[in-house]
């Protein structure tokens, strides 16, 4: 009999039960139309179907490659203490006692890569994952686009005071006319849309303009990502802290174009090639060519570690400064504090905790972490297909994260 979790009311297939290999998503030739996950089905984003379809979204979306250029590749030295890690303990959200290495299964994660000053110094792969595949980023994505912003400020190429409107004539009379960069940056903006993700939610709306899902029989409605955008009114006075995943899609079309380069270019002369990636990432993209920079980016594990090490690192790597440290350090203070969750700040599209490890986190929904712990000389990279969305249930979380953290720093 298959196993089950229960998670908010709900019963799920567990870690195991719902591993892809098990479940034997895709294999045959052609796969049995039973095990058959494809974009017209329309189930590649439920689960379990996302526990195969994490790893393999370059066959199922349209999406530009973010090339890692023509250099040799940068390996990573390994260390020492991945059976400490294993063996880690702490209690999980419902109070129950259990080790690192025994969690991953039931959270959900694909992988897990720990940096410990700079070396890998624990390193897990699961179900459909495997060192050479990206895999979805979700929303991580967004502190590569708030990166990327940043530095362009620091360089002069952009002005954070100055209105969208200013940069994008196409958004006056919406939502960002009056919009300043800094407050689309920090999620200051206040705007008609419902960040949430059952089908009532406006996302749903603008995955079907993007092309993120098939389109409802007789759909009429926006075709292309800039499309919807063009639709979104303001609500109320821009200033207090709400999470919309438009303002980072806004965010990227403004440095799209002020620079002249597109997202992908960006990403591969800044970062991909620069750190010496170990393979090409990917962006989705949608009918129109514009790509998803607010969650559309899939990458190895082990490059999305990179990405965490060069901020940890004050954005130098291998002696070159690829990301201004002023860029960093503006992160790592974070931003207003009023109306964020509790012991965290927004700023630049990053988590900035108030923990003693100084740790700030990139975050995706389905359990993508990014945890960079600059006082613990800390990474934590970690891919997941957890079923749900958003939310606490079982899955790796903060306090976890800052045990960990709390065992090197102590090395």
């Amino acid at each position: 009999m298959l196993g089950t979790l229960e998670i908010n009311g709900h019963h799920y297939l567990d870690g195991r039960a719902s591993d892809p290999r098990e479940l034997g998503w895709m294999r045959g030739a052609p796969a049995p139309s039973d095990k058959r996950i494809t974009f017209e089905g329309g189930t590649f984003r439920d689960f379990p179907q996302i526990r195969w379809s994490f790893s393999h979204m370059r066959e199922l979306m349209p999406t530009v490659n973010v090339w890692r250029g023509q250099g040799t590749p940068v390996q990573f030295d390994r260390g020492e203490g991945g059976d400490e890690i294993d063996q880690l303990s702490f209690a999980d959200l419902n109070g129950v006692v259990r080790r690192f290495g025994e969690a991953l299964i039931d959270t959900y994660v694909d992988g897990v890569v720990v940096l410990h000053r700079g070396k890998i110094v624990y390193e897990r792969y699961f179900g459909a994952l495997e060192p050479h595949l990206p895999h979805e980023c979700q929303s991580c994505t967004k502190s590569y686009t708030g990166t990327l912003a940043a530095a362009l400020i620091h360089e002069g190429v952009l002005d954070d005071s100055q209105t969208i409107s200013h940069y994008l004539p196409e958004l006056r009379t919406t939502a960002w006319e009056a919009a300043t960069i800094r407050q689309v940056m920090d999620m200051r903006t206040s705007i008609t849309f419902r960040e949430g993700y059952d089908e009532h939610s406006d996302i749903w709306q603008y995955r079907w303009a993007f092309g993120r899902l098939p389109r409802p029989v007789g759909y009429n409605g926006p075709r292309t990502s800039c499309d919807y955008l063009r639709t979104v009114r303001k609500h109320g006075v821009h200033g207090r802290f709400a999470y919309q995943s438009l303002n980072t899609q806004v965010l990227a079309w403004v440095m799209m174009r002020v620079t002249g380069r597109s997202f992908a270019q960006l990403l591969h002369e800044r970062l991909w090639a620069p750190l010496g990636c170990e393979e090409d990432g990917c962006l989705e993209i949608d009918p129109g060519g514009m790509p998803l920079a607010e969650s559309g980016l899939s990458a190895t594990l082990r490059d999305f570690a990179r990405f965490g090490e060069l901020m940890r690192c004050e954005g130098r790597w291998n002696g070159k400064q690829l990301i201004p440290a002023s860029v960093v350090h503006d992160v790592q203070r974070g931003g207003k504090r009023a109306n964020v969750e509790a012991g965290y700040t927004y700023r630049s599209q990053w988590w900035v905790s108030d923990n003693e490890l100084g740790a700030f986190e990139a975050r995706g929904i389905h359990g993508q972490r990014l945890y960079v712990a600059p006082k613990a000389e800390m990474v934590v990279a970690i891919f997941a297909s957890h079923p749900v969305a958003e939310g606490a249930g079982c899955r790796i979380t903060s306090p976890q994260l800052l045990t960990l953290g709390r065992m090197l720093w102590a090395k």
